[in-house]
């Protein structure tokens, strides 16, 4: 024992029992951020193992949809990956949340601005990545097949500039 526990033995217990508290306060935090981390560990999703179906009726027909995670029809946090046969094009239009786009493979033509129809198109080739503000309107066409990755904010919806372009329209 230490003297200043003799000297002073109702502070010695005081500030056991603070640094106890403290201790097992920082203990149970580590355990639950352990435990957390675990729980919500993203587990490895070979190209192999994705799902592919058919796109939502908001995209053209011929585009396919994999989700990696999330839901992007509902409100948080999504990543999905959209492949696109040769030539496939995506009118203009926005979304009224930001969307972050990787090219997985393939190459993607890309317009953006008050007029996309007409702007000087950008080529995004694999690898590539763009990030496309709230309510931007933008087009992209499929140069040879072409698989992209999306992350974002849900819900994920597009407005076509022209509603006649709008495949849910037609």
């Amino acid at each position: 024992m230490c003297s200043s526990d003799l000297e002073y033995p109702d502070m010695s217990r005081q500030l056991f029992r603070e640094c106890s508290g403290i201790a097992l306060a920082l203990l149970v935090a580590l355990g639950a951020t352990s435990a957390l981390s675990q729980d919500d560990m993203a587990q490895p999703m070979p190209p192999e193992t994705m799902e592919w179906g058919a796109a939502p009726p908001t995209l053209p027909e011929g585009a396919e949809l994999a989700v990696l995670s999330g839901n992007p029809m509902e409100a948080g946090d999504f990543v999905v990956r959209l492949r696109f046969p040769d030539g496939y094009a995506v009118p203009p239009h926005t979304h009224p949340t930001a969307e972050n786009v990787t090219v997985i493979s393939g190459t993607i033509i890309f317009a953006h601005g008050e007029d996309p129809a007409s702007a000087e198109p950008q080529e995004i080739a694999m690898g590539g990545y763009i990030m496309i503000p709230a309510d931007h309107p933008h087009r992209a066409e499929a140069q040879g097949e072409t698989v992209i990755q999306i992350h974002g904010e849900g819900p994920f919806e597009v407005s076509y500039l022209d509603p006649a372009d709008d495949p849910r329209n037609q």
